[in-house]
This record gives structure tokens, C-alpha cells and sequence, in this order.
């Protein structure tokens, strides 16, 4: 065995006795360098890399190395897996994109037999059917949102939100019904319909693309204002599933306003209001929203029909709807007169007679019939 002096492999062979005894604690042989945990660096070595006279030649050294670079590529890896993970439990996907179709929309004037009844707001609609109908937005319910084969009813709900939130802008606010704006309604319109829109309101026609009338309801501020900025509303949505990447909304609501002239002073005013009238819209909507709309809170109007009175059956509705205000009646004449050879028109023009059942009942005394 060799002694707490000697070299690893024992006394090499060769090495004189004698005197030589008292060094043998300092003498290096090779097999004593090759198990040394430094190494020195050559000189050739020092002057090409400009290292350190020394390296590290231990075996643990070198294994923690690679197990830090394995460490690495496994945190690495795992990072990945992660974000491929959430991407694919994301509750919303990565859209498929399609351009939505065109709105079609139509808008049919309801004429009354006789004269509009006028009275205050308040008499008019207790009057009415609109008597048990919600005020505002409350009148625009959500249904139960459940999920569908390819959506959750968590999307659902966000399909009916931008639904409901589209009827609410384009119908009750007051800032869109006088004209004042169009700006809430266009945010919630697809991008990729949003040029349609635009040329909808800037140069609104009735070819059953761009009346402005389809997209929301809207007043010539210089003939009507709002006698109760109450509107009354009933009515339903309905959600379905138009395919994996789809969902379909349908509303169906009827709109009661209380009307008077633009030129009788303010609503609430005394006297203001006493010849308001009542103008009811009937709005059938049908929606798509697909999961890039989910994303962004968009919206594609797909069809649009108006019934609206009372109102003259020649009334150009391309712009605004033009009611009938509290003693007028409508035009003896038909529906405005329609030229099937002229290109980008509708050949359907078409009229409804309002039903007196649908007029406010007043009682006698109450009702303005100039």
C-alpha cells in the first residue's frame, strides 16, 4: 500500500533510495498529473487563447455542465408545451376568418286609415298596446345562454351581449334616433361590413343594401323629436349554431316612440308635449358572429326588416323613417311609384295598412284630431 506521500500508483520503478527518501512528498510523476483536478494550461496554449494558466479537469464540473444545458432545454420545452396548451384551451380559438355577407334589409311604411291620435306621452302610452311594455334596454331580454356542439355558454352569452347591445344602440339611443351620431352603432359592426355602412349613411338609396333606415332607426331632426325619451320595448333574441365556426342570432322587438314636432319646444316642457304622437317600429334582426366577432365584440347584421307607422306609403325611408306626427294623415296615394328598368333599385315597393287596434285608444276629450 502506498504511503500518505506517495503517488497514486505507488513508488515508480527506477527512482533511486537513499537520500532521495526526504522529496518523494514533492516528486510528481504522470500518473500523479493525469489525476490532478488542475491542469495547466501550454504555453503555445496561453499565447494563442490568452487563457488562464490553468483549467478545470473535474469530472463533476464537466457533468453539472451538461446537466445545466439539459436543464435548460428541458425548461425550455416545457415552456412550449405550455403556450401550445393554452392556445389550444384559449375560449377563443384562433378565428376562422370569412367575409360576412352583405346586409339585405327592407323597410315597409304602415299607413293609418284616419288621422294620428295626439295626446300627452304618458296618455298616449297607457292608452296603447304598448301599456305593459319595459323602458329601454330592459325591455331587450336575454335568453338562457347554453352551449352549443362548438361553442360554450360562455360564448354564447357574449354573442347575445353584442346582439342585445346592437339593438339598444341602433334603436334607443337617443344620440342615433335624432340624428346626432352613428358612431356607437359602427363599432359594432364587422370591419369587413363597415364600408357598406359608411355608404349607407353617407349616400343612403333604397336598393335593399344601403338604406341607412336598415341599420338602425333614425329621425330628420329638423321635422321630429322625442316628446318621452322612454322608449317602450318588447320583444325576443334566439341563438343557434350555423356551423363550427358560426353562431346565429335572431331578434325580433317592437319599438313604441313618443313623438312630437321639432319645432314645438322641448320635450317636458309645458305644453311641449301635449300634441306627441306614438310611432312603433317592428325590428326583425338576424346576426352572425364568429369567433374572431367573439374576440373583438363585433357583430355581422345579416338582414334587416322594418315595419314602421304610422307613416305615408310614398315616404322616402332611405334616410330616415318620416312618421306621421299627431293629426296628420297619410297620403292618398299608393307606394312610391317603382321603375323596373332602372338598375340597383327595388322592384317590391310595398305598403301596409296600420291596424286602428295598433293606435292609442284615447278616451274622448283626449284625443287631438285637428
Amino acid at each position: 500500500m502506498a504511503g500518505p506521500g506517495d503517488p497514486p500508483e505507488g513508488t515508480p520503478e527506477g527512482v533511486p533510495g537513499g537520500g532521495d527518501d526526504d522529496y518523494r512528498s514533492v516528486v510528481f510523476d504522470e500518473s500523479f498529473v493525469r489525476a490532478a483536478r488542475l491542469q495547466e494550461f501550454s504555453a503555445r496554449e496561453r499565447l494563442t487563447d490568452r487563457a488562464p494558466a490553468v483549467r478545470d479537469r473535474s469530472p463533476w464540473d464537466r457533468r453539472r455542465g451538461h446537466r445545466q444545458v439539459i436543464l435548460l432545454v428541458v425548461l425550455i420545452t416545457l415552456a412550449f408545451s405550455t403556450a401550445v396548451y393554452l392556445g389550444v384551451r384559449s375560449p377563443y380559438p384562433a378565428a376562422t376568418e370569412h367575409d360576412p355577407d352583405p346586409l339585405r334589409s327592407a323597410v315597409l311604411p304602415l299607413a293609418p286609415r284616419g288621422s294620428v291620435p295626439g295626446a300627452a306621452p304618458d296618455t298616449l302610452f297607457e292608452n296603447s298596446p304598448a301599456a305593459g311594455f319595459k323602458v329601454g334596454a330592459d325591455g331587450v331580454s336575454l335568453p338562457v345562454a347554453r352551449r352549443t356542439g362548438s361553442f360554450t355558454d360562455s360564448q354564447v352569452l357574449a354573442a347575445l351581449d353584442a346582439a342585445k347591445e346592437y339593438i339598444v344602440r341602433s334603436s334607443l339611443d337617443p344620440e342615433v334616433l335624432t340624428g346626432g351620431t352613428v358612431r356607437p352603432v359602427r363599432l359594432l359592426v364587422d370591419p369587413l361590413q363597415q364600408e357598406q355602412f359608411d355608404r349607407s349613411m353617407d349616400h343612403p338609396a333604397d336598393d335593399g343594401r344601403h338604406t341607412a333606415s336598415g341599420w338602425l332607426v333614425r329621425f330628420d331632426p329638423a321635422e321630429v323629436a322625442l316628446a318621452d325619451p322612454g322608449v317602450r320595448v318588447r320583444g325576443s333574441l334566439a341563438v343557434t349554431e350555423a356551423g363550427p365556426d358560426q353562431l346565429q342570432v335572431t331578434g325580433d322587438h317592437t319599438f313604441v316612440y313618443a313623438l312630437r314636432p321639432a319645432d314645438t319646444g322641448r320635450a317636458g316642457e309645458s305644453g311641449g308635449d301635449e300634441r306627441a304622437s306614438l310611432f312603433t317600429v317592428r325590428r326583425e334582426t338576424r346576426f352572425r358572429v364568429d369567433r374572431g366577432d367573439l374576440r373583438d365584440h363585433r357583430i355581422e347584421v345579416v338582414q334587416s326588416q322594418v315595419h314602421a307607422g304610422p307613416m305615408s306609403c310614398a315616404a322616402d325611408t332611405a334616410r330616415y323613417l318620416r312618421p306621421l306626427l299627431a293629426g296628420e294623415r297619410a297620403d292618398k296615394g299608393g307606394p312610391a311609384e317603382t321603375d323596373p328598368f332602372a338598375p340597383g333599385r327595388s322592384t317590391s315597393a310595398v305598403c301596409g295598412v296600420l291596424a286602428d287596434e295598433a293606435q292609442p285608444d284615447l278616451p274622448r276629450g283626449s284625443r287631438d284630431n285637428p
